[in-house]
């Protein structure tokens, strides 16, 4: 399932942030007495300026799911370097089996991403940027592969401060 709802959400340290529900699963469980259903899912929030976050809830009922899926994500933020809306350079990672590229794209490109990527990447703040899912399909991994690459991304600041050279120089070689 996709996005089901969007909702504005409250972080701790005054953040606004916009929860997305990628994946809703239900399980079952047969015991003596009957099915007894669950379900678990699994949220990405962001403030759409730089901030994202995932996480899975489990509950009895799907609101509650969503819920706790929501304190989780809350707990997991990570800050992604956001350049005129796209990201500073092309990134490879790999989650599980989930292996995700992305890369900046020009200004008006858009997001051009599958499902649970393009949420992580919208959640982000991020607007023009090309993503392939290399790997596993499955949402829980390329979520995690997804948020893994945002947070590999460094600002060509920190590059040149690390390399001790200047910020001209990391551009032009």
């Amino acid at each position: 399932m996709s996005k089901v709802s969007v909702n504005k959400v409250k972080a701790g340290g005054d953040i606004e942030l916009k929860d997305k529900v990628v994946a809703i699963n239900r399980v079952v469980k047969t015991t003596k007495g009957g099915r007894t259903f669950s379900f678990s899912a699994l949220v990405v929030v962001g403030n759409e300026n730089g901030i994202v976050g995932q996480g899975l809830g489990k509950a009895k009922e799907v609101q509650e799911a969503i819920a706790k899926g929501i304190e989780d994500a809350k707990k997991n933020l990570v800050k992604v370097p956001v350049m005129h809306g796209t990201i500073p350079h092309e990134q490879l990672a790999k989650d599980g089996a989930a292996k995700v590229l992305i890369k900046p794209a020009a200004h008006g490109a858009g997001v051009i991403a599958g499902g649970s990527m393009r949420s992580v990447l919208e959640s982000a703040g991020i607007t023009d940027v090309l993503a392939k899912s290399l790997g596993s399909a499955n949402p829980h991994n390329v979520v995690k592969a997804t948020i893994k690459a945002l947070s590999l991304l460094r600002e060509p600041v920190q590059v040149a401060k690390g390399r001790n050279i200047k910020l001209s120089k990391v551009f032009n070689g």
